[in-house]
């Protein structure tokens, strides 16, 4: 579902800005106990899942020189992990007021208001949507998100909606099949951890 100015408001895009839980996430929270002598001093892990066809969007984004961001409230290691390996842009977890970190991300990538498109599915997102050139929203997000969204995507968070949103940005643009064709290029070097073992090999082949 678009807005009747979705394309025009997609095509200035330059940066893209995700929540993390319900949007690249299918918003469960997964924790699994690590360890520990007692109750008292048990560490617990939080796990979460990701969708593949995201990362290939991310890549895709990349290849047509789109920045990528996330800022999500929580702060885990799956994120970071994640996160490094598609190597996004800016990173900001526990962050409690997200508009302040879009601003840093702004001072940072020199966009602004206009070049920015977020993605967010819950009212504590609505800050930096309502401040966005392009608002988003998963096909999950609360009714307030798919109000304020000029998009919403087919797919729920976590199920491909982030794909969905870069897609639709690429062929606002008119560059889709250009950018489709050079990630079936280098479809490899897609992620930081492939990335540093083609550097590796050539190395070791010189």
């Amino acid at each position: 579902m678009t807005t009747p100015d979705a394309v025009a408001r997609a095509r200035p895009i330059e940066l893209v800005v995700f929540d993390v839980d319900g949007v690249l996430t299918d918003g469960k929270l997964w924790a699994i106990p690590t360890g520990g002598d007692d109750r008292s001093s048990e560490t617990v892990a939080e796990i979460k899942g990701f969708s593949a066809h995201d990362g290939i969007g991310f890549g895709l984004a990349r290849r047509a020189g789109l920045k990528i961001g996330i800022i999500t409230k929580r702060t885990t290691e799956s994120v970071a992990r994640r996160m490094r390996d598609l190597r996004v842009d800016y990173v900001y977890q526990g962050v409690d007021r997200k508009f302040e970190a879009l601003r840093e991300i702004w001072a940072s990538s020199g966009c602004g208001e206009v070049q920015t498109c977020c993605m967010g599915d819950d009212i504590v997102d609505l800050p930096m949507i309502n401040r966005s050139g392009l608002a988003a929203a998963p096909a999950n997000a609360r009714p307030e998100l798919l109000k304020a969204a000029h998009f919403v995507a087919a797919h729920a968070g976590g199920d491909g909606a982030a794909r969905d949103l870069i897609e639709f940005i690429l062929k606002s643009k008119g560059i889709w099949e250009r950018v489709l064709r050079q990630y079936l290029a280098a479809p490899d070097s897609d992620y930081a951890a492939a990335a540093v073992g083609v550097a590796a090999a050539e190395e070791i082949q010189q």
